[in-house]
């Protein structure tokens, strides 16, 4: 399982990185399946030097806020008047119960049919999982001021000389500390983890995003084997959220870079 970082500016686009997008890719043997984890705000432009936009087998909502799921009003436009036609039919899109309701008012469409012409949408059930291809993707209620948002667990399995391998990817959304991120993110290969906030500036706002230091606390409690850091926004310190991190998370730690793959 590969992933590329698409976008990983915190709540807005950045000079260096769109919003949040994460490319997620395997292989079952017969095939390479691509899924997106969110597609923000700046993130479709971005995407498309990795990847044709018919490559997509699905989209994977943490929650509505435009920097997760935004530019699928750009890809509506991409689907519906692509002068050469859309041959592989309607994108699966799977997120939040208004997640469709929500697209087609940002675009100014009646809400039938909105965007259902373009895409498929399914509702995320809290912790029932989605098969797709190599991929079993599992929701986890977490903590943000928005009716519903979640974690995200990939798991993926590829075949290998030896038999298939099962990897997992754990993709924190936007979240303060709860119970079920660590549950979303145990036994993680890769913990992609927002730290929005700073220890001392931020202290004083609860149930909005994590700091450095509480999502270290959050990949040792779920005793992760890689913490790979998200959701900076522009005015962070990448050193001073590392060195947060750090306090309580002693395993191999980074911060996602937009443009960088990774093998989880």
């Amino acid at each position: 399982m590969n992933l590329t970082i698409i976008g990983c500016s915190g709540s807005f686009p950045g000079p260096q990185s769109p919003a949040s997008c994460y490319l997620v890719s395997a292989d079952d043997g017969e095939r390479i399946w691509r899924i997106l984890l969110d597609l923000g705000n700046g993130a479709l432009g971005t995407a498309q030097r990795y990847m044709e936009l018919e490559d997509i087998d699905a989209i994977f909502l943490s929650h509505l806020h435009p920097d997760h799921c935004m530019d699928l009003c750009g890809l509506h436009v991409a689907v519906r008047w692509n002068p050469g036609g859309w041959a592989k039919g309607r994108i699966p899109v799977w997120g939040p119960a208004a997640t469709a309701d929500r697209m087609a008012t940002a675009y100014g469409l009646e809400l039938d049919p909105g965007m259902t012409e373009e895409f498929d949408f399914h509702h995320w059930s809290e912790r029932e999982p989605v098969k797709l291809g190599p991929f079993t993707i599992t929701p986890y209620p977490v903590r943000h001021p928005v009716e519903e948002a979640y974690a995200i667990r990939v798991e993926a399995t590829e075949p290998t000389p030896d038999g298939p391998v099962t990897r997992v990817l754990a993709y924190s959304g936007d979240t303060d500390s709860c119970p079920e991120l660590v549950e979303a993110a145990t036994g993680a290969d890769m913990f992609l983890c927002e730290a929005a906030f700073h220890e001392g500036r931020d202290d004083a706002v609860d149930g909005v995003h994590l700091t450095g230091k509480r999502a270290g606390a959050a990949a040792t409690e779920a005793q992760v084997r890689r913490l790979l850091l998200t959701h900076l926004p522009v005015w962070n310190d990448s050193v001073r959220t590392v060195n947060e991190a750090r306090e309580t998370y002693q395993g191999d730690l980074a911060v996602a870079v937009a443009g960088v793959s990774y093998i989880v």
